[in-house]
C-alpha cells in the first residue's frame, strides 16, 4: 500500500444563505473543525467541490465525509454522492431540531437564541459522527479521548480549520483513451513500485492495475486502456527519476 496521509473526517457543510438553517450548517460545521475535532477533521468547500476542485473530490473518494445540511433538500449530501460517492453519514438540521425540540431557528446573518442552540446540537451530533467513523470514544467528562492519551503533536497542532484541497492526497491526472481522468495514490503507488525495484514490464502494469483499482474505479471495459495508460506513464515516471538521479 502507498504511504498516505493520515486519515481524518470530511466535513462538508450546505452553506444556504437562503435559509437561517443554512447559517447553522456553517457554524456547527465551523465548530467541529476549530474547537471539537480539530485534529481529525478537514473542511471540503462545497463551490470548489462542485466547480470540479480536484483535491475535494479526491478526499471525498478516499476519506469518510459526513455531510450537514440544513433542510431536507439536502444539496451537500446529495454533490458529495454524485461526484465521489455517498457520504459515510449525513445530519439536516431541521431533523436535529425537531428531534431536539428546539424552537423556531430565526436569523441570517445573526442566529437567534433557537439557532445557536441548533449549532451546538448539530456540532455534538456531527462530532460524535466523526469519533464512529474513526473508532474513537470521547470522554465528556474528562474531555479528551477515553482509550489514548493526548500525544504532544495533538497538543501542539494548530486550532485553525484545515482543508481538504490541501489535505495531501496524491493524485495524477492522465490520459485514458483520449479523456482526461483523475487517479488517487498513483504519484505514491509509482513511487512505491521504483523503490522495490519493479521495472517497467507487462507483469509491473498488472500489479499497478489491482493497486489502483483499489483507490479508484476502473471499468471491466477499460480495462485495456488502463493497462496501456499504466504503461506509458510508469515508463515515463521511471525515465524521468533516472535523470533526476
Amino acid at each position: 500500500m502507498p504511504k498516505l496521509p493520515q486519515k481524518k473526517v470530511g466535513i462538508v457543510a450546505c452553506s444556504g444563505e437562503e435559509l437561517a438553517e443554512g447559517t447553522v450548517t456553517r457554524l456547527a460545521a465551523l465548530k467541529v473543525l476549530e474547537e471539537l475535532r480539530p485534529d481529525d477533521t478537514v473542511t471540503i468547500c462545497l463551490p470548489l467541490f462542485l466547480a470540479g476542485g480536484e483535491g475535494d473530490r479526491a478526499f471525498a473518494r478516499f476519506y469518510p465525509t459526513i455531510a450537514v445540511d440544513g433542510c431536507e433538500l439536502a444539496c451537500a449530501a446529495r454533490a458529495t454522492e454524485q461526484y465521489s460517492g455517498k457520504p459515510a453519514a449525513s445530519v439536516v438540521v431541521t431533523e436535529v431540531v425537531d428531534r431536539c425540540g428546539i424552537g423556531k431557528v430565526e436569523g441570517m446573518r445573526r442566529l437567534n437564541e433557537a439557532g445557536m442552540q441548533a449549532v451546538t446540537e448539530t456540532a455534538d451530533q456531527v462530532a460524535d459522527l466523526v469519533d464512529s467513523l474513526l473508532d474513537k470514544k470521547w470522554s465528556r467528562r474528562e474531555g479528551r479521548f477515553a482509550e489514548s492519551e493526548p500525544s504532544d503533536a495533538a497538543e501542539q497542532s494548530s486550532k485553525a480549520a484545515s482543508c481538504a484541497c490541501g489535505s495531501g492526497i496524491p493524485v495524477q491526472i492522465v490520459q485514458v483513451d483520449g479523456e482526461s481522468v483523475t487517479l488517487i495514490a498513483l504519484p505514491a503507488l509509482f513511487e512505491q513500485f521504483r523503490e522495490a525495484g519493479k521495472r517497467p514490464s507487462p507483469e509491473t502494469v498488472t500489479d499497478l492495475l489491482e493497486q489502483v483499482r483499489i483507490y479508484n474505479p476502473v471499468p471491466l471495459e477499460a480495462e485495456p486502456a488502463y493497462r496501456e495508460m499504466l504503461a506509458r506513464e510508469y515508463g515515463l515516471f521511471c525515465e524521468e527519476e533516472a535523470v533526476a538521479a
